[in-house]
């Protein structure tokens, strides 16, 4: 770290993991125990502050789409005070902290300050929330290859976020993560760019929780149909999954209830039924 002073106090960035609390790993529990200070995301499941000691100082530091109520820079600012003063401090992060949780940007801040900092990887939701889906990501017969993708873009580029000209093709397999808001636009993006409009979609949302839902169907499905009735309306948070390998999913049902499962064309023709009435 160069010539800068390394203070005392040192910081965790750790991954909560997916959502069910039993996924959090033994190492991210000992030292969410250990630490004076928890940082602690909107997607972190609440029992895994069960793990902290007495006494530990919690911090909420939650953004949510369009409720962004603490900036990043204010929250590298609080990892940074905290440290300073000595304290160790455990950053809890949904899923990865290095697959879109920003965890990148916060050890920067951290090592340009000259702040002990230590990564403490989580099992991912694109990986968890596919597999407690009954979607194994690749298949021998049906996939080789697997692309991680944000679904978000971030408002202050001027360019789009991902070149959906490329990933349409870059793998067999997509997972998109944050697409809540943006999977109509990006299932049309991937019809547009030669995905073909049968493949098969899922759309989880609050994946590995045991209220888990599953949203299935084809690329078609959840773009097909915008000028005839108003879109399927999938809330955050939400990871989809294209691909063949979706199609696996009817025997690999394995995790929740039947009745916490959609089907997007029956959803899309009830929505287009209802406006044809109005």
């Amino acid at each position: 770290m160069g010539d800068k002073t390394i203070k005392s106090g040192k910081v965790y960035l750790i991954g909560a993991g997916p959502g069910d609390p039993r996924l959090l790993t033994i190492k991210a529990a000992e030292m969410i125990a250990l630490a004076d200070v928890i940082v602690y995301d909107y997607l972190v499941n609440p029992e895994v502050l069960a793990h902290a000691r007495r006494g530990a100082e919690m911090i909420y530091a939650g953004k949510r789409a369009n409720d962004h109520s603490i900036s990043q820079a204010e929250i590298n600012d609080i990892l940074i005070r905290q440290a300073s003063a000595g304290r160790t401090v455990a950053r809890l992060k949904g899923g990865d902290p290095f697959i879109f949780g920003r965890g990148g940007e916060e050890a920067e801040a951290l090592s340009g300050s000259g702040i002990q900092w230590e990564i403490i990887p989580g099992i991912s939701s694109g990986l968890a929330a596919a597999a407690y889906a009954g979607i194994p990501l690749t298949h021998r017969d049906y996939a080789s290859s697997v692309a991680f993708i944000t679904g978000h873009e971030n408002s202050n580029k001027r360019r789009h976020a991902v070149d959906w000209s490329v990933a349409a093709h870059m793998a067999d397999t997509l997972v998109i993560f944050m697409c809540a808001e943006t999977i109509h636009n990006i299932a049309r993006e991937l019809i547009a760019n030669g995905r073909p409009p049968s493949t098969p979609i899922a759309i989880i949302r609050w994946g590995t929780y045991e209220h888990q839902e599953v949203y299935s169907g084809t690329l078609e499905d959840i773009a097909a149909g915008e000028a005839r009735f108003e879109p399927v309306r999938i809330e955050p948070p939400a990871i989809a999954i294209v691909g063949s390998v979706v199609s696996l999913r009817d025997k690999l049902h394995w995790f929740g209830h039947r009745a916490m499962e959609h089907s997007l064309k029956s959803l899309a023709y009830s929505e287009a039924e209802c406006a044809a009435k109005i």
